[in-house]
């Protein structure tokens, strides 16, 4: 048996879609189309968290898929695959979110995104549950309410925010994905919660 100090530092981390991974990496697409269903729920979260737009959403999901699949020669095993997609689905956000920037300032508010029967997008539709009538409106009013006070976070604050409190990522792994310190993460993650608690407090107490 081998000593552990002779194991290189840098060895795969252990990845329960490595198996996956190494399937596509002989061009086995439908591997690929598995990891996109294991996957795809959880990129959607993080992209409207970051963007407050399904549609916005759905098209940042499938751009970052398709950038995953190109650059998968390049994947490097040293972090969990779930942990790379989570870098490009924040990278596409990022380029989205300053495109919006720049349209902003040469064109009128655009309309509301065309939804569905129910009111989501098509595509989204499987992130909510069922739910009754009564029950959908006060989450949908909760979680406009949260997602009204993530909108007005900087991007690096809504990051970290979003990744620690609504997608569970360590410390560790945060600071992996955003290229900062353990140190920096857990600053910007006490400035964010400070916000979001001003800003909740505020729009709950409207509405008294």
């Amino acid at each position: 048996m081998a000593d552990p100090a002779d194991v290189p530092a840098n060895r795969p981390v252990d990845d329960p879609d490595a198996e996956a991974v190494a399937r596509c990496l002989a061009g086995r697409t439908d591997a690929f189309e598995a990891l996109v269903e294991r996957h795809q729920k959880r990129m959607l979260n993080l992209a409207y968290r970051m963007l407050g737009d399904y549609d916005e959403a759905c098209d940042v999901v499938q751009e970052a898929f398709l950038s995953a699949w190109r650059g998968l020669p390049k994947f490097r095993r040293e972090a969990r695959f779930s942990t790379w997609l989570h870098e490009i689905v924040l990278n596409v956000t990022r380029n989205r979110l300053k495109q919006a920037q720049a349209r902003s300032r040469h064109e009128a508010p655009a309309a509301d995104n065309p939804r569905g029967e129910d009111g989501e997008c098509l595509p989204c539709r499987a992130v909510s549950p069922l739910e009754l009538p009564s029950e959908r409106m006060e989450r949908k009013e909760r979680e406009n309410k949260v997602q009204e006070c993530i909108g007005t976070l900087e991007g690096e604050y809504r990051e970290v925010l979003v990744l620690r409190d609504i997608q569970g990522f360590s410390y560790e792994e945060i600071g992996d994905m955003l290229k900062v310190p353990g140190g920096t993460v857990r600053s910007r993650l006490f400035r964010a919660r400070s916000a979001m608690k001003d800003c909740l407090s505020r729009l709950l107490g409207e509405e008294r």
